[in-house]
């Protein structure tokens, strides 16, 4: 995955959808975080030779990733969700504004802990039991994940996932 882990240009890879919904809306109801999962999921595991198996085995990181934007962001705005595929991974992108006190900290060190589970040039990371989540969810799906700034106040989250169906 190291490959994918240096290559986080979107202009890559083919869009497939791209979701966007009003903060206070999203987070008006714990519900659309399952909603939102299900949606993606299902996009996601088109072109499968198993359909079902892809998308309900990926529903379970996109669902915490999902509910890590969910928990992380009070900010006014938008929040936006978009898939992307190329012939060796699908990614999911979460871009929101969120403040560094709510949940997210800002770093210059980069210990190779981070630089691995992240992504090289990364300058955010979640407080410990965050990380330990996303250290789990990048280990159990093959996937390299990776938290940077959009923007002056907003992150997004860049998850790639490789689209071999060979998950144990």
């Amino acid at each position: 995955m190291e490959e994918q882990t240096s290559c986080f240009d979107d202009h890559a890879l083919a869009p497939m959808i791209s979701l966007e919904l009003n903060v206070a809306m999203f987070k008006s109801q714990w519900q659309f975080c399952d909603r939102i999962t299900e949606y993606l999921s299902e996009i996601l595991g088109q072109g499968h030779s198993d359909p079902a198996r892809y998308s309900n085995f990926l529903s379970v990181a996109a669902n915490e990733l999902i509910e890590i934007a969910f928990r992380s962001t009070d900010e006014p705005g938008r929040i936006s969700f978009s898939l992307y595929r190329s012939a060796t991974f699908n990614r999911l992108r979460i871009a929101f504004a969120c403040e560094e006190a709510f949940g997210w900290q800002s770093t210059s060190a980069r210990s190779s802990e981070r630089q691995s589970l992240l992504g090289a040039g990364s300058d955010l990371v979640l407080k410990s039991d965050g990380t330990i989540l996303l250290r789990n969810l990048a280990t159990l799906f093959r996937a390299a994940i990776r938290i940077e700034k959009n923007g002056a106040q907003g992150i997004q989250i860049i998850a790639d996932f490789p689209s071999a169906e060979d998950f144990q």
